[in-house]
């Protein structure tokens, strides 16, 4: 079972709260940690942007991931949200595996 941790980002506290709220009660993520505000700069539609954003790292499994993708995306309120997972190599296998059994994939 291969852990992953997922990135995005969202435009406030509320929003953020509820989709990790949504995330974990439909156990496509055990945990999601709600990052305090952050500026980020970016290009958009070729133009310098700056928005305040809320991050929030989300632990789910591979397995789970085009579901949890899905989920981000019908919820999330950008064209285009950062959605970025990265694959767990080492961790507390206890923990991994927390993660592995609170999670369910579709099906």
């Amino acid at each position: 079972m291969t852990v992953l941790l997922v990135f995005t980002s969202l435009p406030d506290r509320a929003a953020a709260e509820a989709l990790a709220a949504t995330l974990v009660e439909e156990r496509l993520a055990a945990c999601v940690n709600i990052l305090a505000p952050c500026r980020s700069v970016y290009r958009w539609q070729s133009q310098i942007e700056t928005a305040d954003e809320v991050p929030l790292l989300i632990k789910t499994t591979r397995s789970c991931y085009a579901t949890l993708e899905a989920a981000v995306r019908a919820r999330h309120p950008y064209e285009i949200p950062e959605l970025i997972a990265l694959p767990i190599g080492d961790g507390l296998p206890d923990y991994l595996a927390w993660v592995a059994a609170e999670t369910r994939a579709p099906g």
